[in-house]
């Protein structure tokens, strides 16, 4: 996608082509693209409008039916944030009393369209022309939202009356120029001063703008939080998605915290207030409880499983690995809880054994802690029963185990 290709999409015949176009289906694409052709469409348009019809059918799992009037780059959609998470971000500006955000970096514009509605004047400035023309394109609808082509360190600050009630959205750059795969996506870095802009540059200016908030990587290491503000990992159905920094008037609590957000709607929050001190880990095998949990990925990577240890009285089974070992059977929105039918050391032999005389023949294995790989066991196990199991492979006190589950 460049600049031309966007032109050309917006004019009332690229636009009125790529309406008009039916629900995406891959199979059908070129022979309707060829149809379009024949009828007199410019050819560079027609793989245009299939290409963002193509993206708008990827989009809707982020976006629903907003996505059919939206338009799209592929790392665009792929970095975008999704709309349950952007109206988050943006309730907490308004919550503030934040009546303009500055959104530096803002790629397709999925957060500056939050914001734009809940009436929120809104800049959006990304330093790609091709994607600030489409941030453009997808807050048409809102008078108070404009674009401008630019870098972070270029951008104008609100100062003295005009930064009251104004705050800024970063979401810097973590991919590097330059094709890496098949599908076109770049390669990704983790590194906080290989971001762009870079974490000095987000602090300065949450310096200036004290209501600040900026998406970053799960991988954001907890040493790098400035005092005073919040760290929030969130993930939505399972997946950790990002960990949103705030700063000033839009810390909920200073911090780390992890936000668990589910398909149907429902939200839970795990603060380090439900982590009252360090987490307890197993001595060994015959110190497991009948139950093992295993936490949200956020709540591991916001640093909180001690706040399940707590909540359930138990143990984590190896340092940093997340799984809890307890006795007690507690409900929790945040973690899921299994019951353990055996515990035992890891070695394939005695393992596969002991599977063929309970005639087990599916086998799941879920691991974490371990390097072994889970196809490689299962040729080696070389199962031919009848029955399902689940077993886990992982650590207890720094010793190879198996532990076979079911779900409580």
């Amino acid at each position: 996608m460049d600049l031309a290709a966007v032109e050309k999409l917006v004019s009332g015949e690229g636009w009125g082509l790529l309406q008009s176009l039916p629900p995406y289906d891959e199979s059908s694409a070129m022979q309707l693209g060829h149809q379009l052709r024949l009828a007199g469409f410019d050819p560079e348009l027609v793989a245009a409008a299939l290409t963002q019809s193509r993206l708008r059918a990827r989009a809707r799992s982020k976006f629903g039916e907003f996505a059919n009037g939206m338009m799209f780059t592929a790392d665009g959609l792929e970095q975008a944030t999704r709309l349950e998470l952007a109206a988050r971000h943006a309730s907490r500006f308004r919550e503030a009393g934040v009546g303009h955000v500055l959104d530096l970096g803002c790629g397709i514009g999925s957060d500056a369209m939050a914001f734009a509605g809940l009436d929120l004047v809104v800049t959006a400035v990304d330093a790609d022309e091709v994607a600030a023309a489409i941030a453009g394109v997808n807050l048409r609808h809102w008078p108070s939202a404009r674009t401008l082509v630019g870098t972070v360190e270029d951008t104008e600050l609100p100062t003295g009356d005009a930064a009251r009630h104004a705050g800024a959205w970063l979401d810097p750059a973590r991919r590097l120029p330059g094709v890496s795969d098949a599908r076109g996506r770049t390669r990704r870095v983790f590194n906080l001063q290989a971001i762009s802009p870079s974490w000095d540059t987000v602090q300065e200016v949450a310096r200036t703008l004290p209501a600040t908030g900026a998406k970053l990587s799960p991988a954001f290491p907890h040493a790098a939080l400035p005092p005073g503000a919040e760290a929030q990992w969130t993930s939505f159905g399972g997946e950790v998605l990002e960990c949103a920094v705030w700063w000033g008037p839009l810390v909920e609590r200073a911090g780390r915290s992890a936000l668990l957000l589910g398909p149907d709607g429902s939200a839970s929050t795990v603060s380090q207030a439900d982590a009252p001190g360090p987490t307890p880990t197993a001595e060994g095998l015959t110190g497991l409880g009948q139950f093992l949990y295993e936490p949200d990925r956020a709540v591991i990577r916001a640093g909180l499983v001690s706040a399940l240890t707590a909540a359930v009285d138990g143990v984590e089974v190896d340092a940093g690995l997340g799984y809890v070992s307890a006795d007690r059977a507690v409900d929790l929105p945040w973690a899921r809880r299994f019951v353990v039918t055996e515990a035992m050391p890891f070695h394939v032999k005695p393992l596969r054994a002991w599977l063929r005389e309970r005639d087990v023949g599916n086998l799941t294995i879920k691991k974490r802690g371990v390097s072994t790989d889970a196809d490689a066991l299962r040729r080696q196990l070389r199962l031919t029963g009848s029955a399902e199991l689940t077993v886990v492979l992982t650590r207890v006190a720094g010793q190879q185990v198996v532990l076979a589950v079911r779900p409580a």
